[in-house]
């Protein structure tokens, strides 16, 4: 049972952790975007429907990754370019993405005469399988080498975004606009394109995401009424939580996605407690993780200095 539970954890913490790397990525640059839950709606809704009519993971996978870039250079061109406000642009951004995923979702069941259903040959390929070998590994194989393709997309996304941030030039310089951009820029680097470059990578990784939620979590079946159901504002308090490190990412959210699988482990003759507590859990452990944050004295892990401060520069 227990091996069960943390096989559905690991599951469930996958679109987390895509959400969390690409706002992680964001927010290393210097910028705020609190968009991460639209980005993640419109990934969701146009994977489904290049897979619904392609039948093709691969290009499901790149229509997400490029529709979540144009949503994140929206961001980036209001915020970087003419520096509007980034808490409002990012908000903006989640209602917009949220009424998009909906407003075409309700056309495409129109149009379908029903809520489309991806095909089976698309649904096989999707499906969990072991890896040649690993698979086979008593124990550890069945958690850590069975999953669906996502599950290893998403750790390898997180496990190259750490080493691009901590071992190369360019992760160095985008940590480098991320605490202070005027320092950057004396330096010589260019403050703009660095941020630009960022904004949209993270928002393609943030749609990856989305992608996983309509087309593994839906079960083939397009899900007008709620497809993300908040995973994106989870995954920016996650990043504070991962003390804005990817590799920490996976771990934090296996713990998030543990505790949004509990209620089906929980056995009811020793706790019983209504369903609506934990659905619950994962927000509230949520609001607890800022709480706790925010009074933090230690300066080790600790939001990028210059996260959410627009650049101008003529201030310089």
């Amino acid at each position: 049972m227990i091996i069960n539970f943390l096989f559905a954890a690991i599951k469930a913490g996958c679109p987390l952790l895509f959400g969390t790397t690409g706002e992680i990525m964001t927010e290393k640059s210097g910028n705020l975007n609190l968009g991460v839950e639209g980005m993640m709606f419109m990934g969701a809704f146009v994977s489904f429907y290049t897979a619904y009519k392609t039948d093709s993971l691969v290009l499901a996978l790149l229509a997400a990754f490029g529709t979540g870039v144009l949503a994140a250079l929206i961001y980036a061109i209001l915020t970087v370019s003419l520096m509007a406000n980034q808490n409002v642009t990012g908000l903006a951004l989640s209602i917009f993405g949220a009424g998009f995923a909906q407003f075409f979702g309700e056309s495409m069941i129109s149009k379908a005469g029903g809520s489309p259903k991806l095909s089976e040959s698309f649904l096989k390929s999707i499906s969990e399988r072991p890896l040649p070998f690993l698979g086979d590994i008593p124990v550890i194989g069945k958690l850590l080498f069975s999953h669906n393709p996502f599950v290893y997309i998403s750790i390898i996304t997180a496990i190259i975004c750490t080493i691009y941030m901590c071992k190369t030039r360019a992760g160095l310089n985008m940590r480098a606009v991320g605490e202070s951009a005027a320092a950057a820029d004396a330096a010589g680097i260019n403050v703009y394109a660095v941020k630009y470059i960022h904004i949209c990578l993270g928002g393609g990784i943030c749609a990856l995401g989305g992608a996983y939620l309509s087309l593994i979590n839906g079960g083939g079946i397009w899900n007008n009424s709620n497809v993300v159901n908040g995973q994106g504002w989870i995954a920016v308090a996650l990043v504070i939580f991962a003390a804005w490190n990817p590799a920490k990412a996976i771990f934090g959210s296996l713990v998030f996605g543990a505790f949004s699988v509990l209620q089906f482990y929980v056995p009811r003759n020793i706790i019983e407690l209504p369903n609506a507590f934990y659905v619950m859990l994962p927000f509230l452990i949520t609001t607890l993780i800022l709480i706790i944050t925010s009074m933090k004295k230690t300066k080790k892990g600790v939001q990028p200095a210059g996260c959410g401060i627009n650049y101008f520069r003529e201030e310089r």
